[in-house]
């Protein structure tokens, strides 16, 4: 990527050229799943782009954010993915709602996260409080992303080192 890039240009397109931004954001995303390391330079900068010429393009700023976050915890850097994924779900609920598909998703997204760091109580009162209740409404009860929210409360229930009996009976 750095010999490509220089002087605002990538591969001899101007920084503002959409097709760049869409190639780098391409590129991210198939180097991600099998050379993470080799796709978060790639991430950063076409985040960075995104943000100084398109910032009015949420739903691209919150793909690019998510795919970012993505590749900084198969890098093993949760605590970074965390700080991400917190800015990712506070936009989309300022953008879509609380009830909203993508809020709810990347709510889990988040808890997922909160959970991988060891804040089980904070996973059990988001869960239970905000997304879980948000999800039936919307989603309802037997819906593939409500029942996954209640897997990763489960999971937090059952993972917290000093969780009570009636923690166990709920997960």
């Amino acid at each position: 990527l750095q010999r490509g890039y220089s002087e605002g240009r990538y591969l001899g397109r101007p920084e503002t050229d959409q097709y760049q931004c869409l190639a780098m954001h391409g590129l991210g995303s198939a180097l991600r799943p099998s050379r993470p390391k080799e796709a978060l330079p790639v991430l950063e900068t076409n985040l960075e782009l995104r943000r100084r010429r398109w910032s009015h393009d949420h739903h691209g700023l919150l793909v690019t954010q998510t795919n970012l976050a993505t590749c900084l915890d198969d890098l093993g850097r949760p605590d970074e993915a965390l700080v991400l994924r917190r800015e990712i779900y506070a936009k989309h609920l300022a953008l879509h709602g609380a009830a909203h598909k993508s809020t709810i998703l990347n709510g889990n997204n988040l808890a997922c996260s909160m959970r991988k760091e060891g804040h089980f109580d904070e996973v059990k009162l988001f869960v239970r409080n905000q997304l879980l209740p948000a999800a039936r409404q919307s989603l309802g009860s037997d819906h593939a992303l409500t029942l996954k929210l209640n897997q990763n409360l489960a999971m937090a229930l059952s993972k917290k080192p000093e969780a009570t009996r009636d923690d166990l009976l709920e997960a």
